[in-house]
């Protein structure tokens, strides 16, 4: 598995149990984001030839994004995520998320603005052509 997706790889929902976390609806958020293709799409175009952080700059503003959706109000609220390292991993610290936003110039700001609008269009299914009801959603019928 993606070693941006690995995280999620044994993840459930429970009523109750041990092990039990906050902010569950960050975790839905966060998968939503690895699986519609974003996380690796800020990954592409945040890459720099000979640069290879510790923490994947594309999952790092991925994550300041679930932080915001979560109500987060200052950049260190990203705490909330990383410690909660059994269900979200390795979570940047602060400074790491301060240096990752500082890399981010004019070419990087219009990359991201470009995947984030791929993304978009490929999970709004502009890219499938005309409408169509899911069958998934629809129980088969038309």
């Amino acid at each position: 598995m993606d070693e941006l997706t690995a995280w999620s790889r044994d993840l459930t929902v429970e009523v109750g149990g041990h092990g039990v976390v906050s902010h569950t609806g960050s975790a839905a958020l966060r998968l939503l984001a690895d699986r519609s293709g974003l996380t690796g799409a800020l990954s592409k175009a945040l890459y720099r030839r000979g640069f290879t952080p510790v923490h994947d700059r594309g999952r790092v503003l991925a994550d300041t994004a679930v932080l915001i959706a979560d109500g987060g109000r200052v950049m260190s609220d990203l705490a909330v995520l990383r410690d909660q390292r059994e269900l979200f991993g390795p979570v940047a610290s602060d400074p790491t998320l301060w240096r990752a936003l500082e890399e981010i110039g004019p070419d990087q700001r219009d990359r991201v603005a470009a995947a984030r609008a791929k993304v978009r269009r490929h999970v709004w299914g502009v890219d499938r052509g005309p409408a169509r009801a899911d069958p998934a959603l629809t129980g088969g019928r038309p």
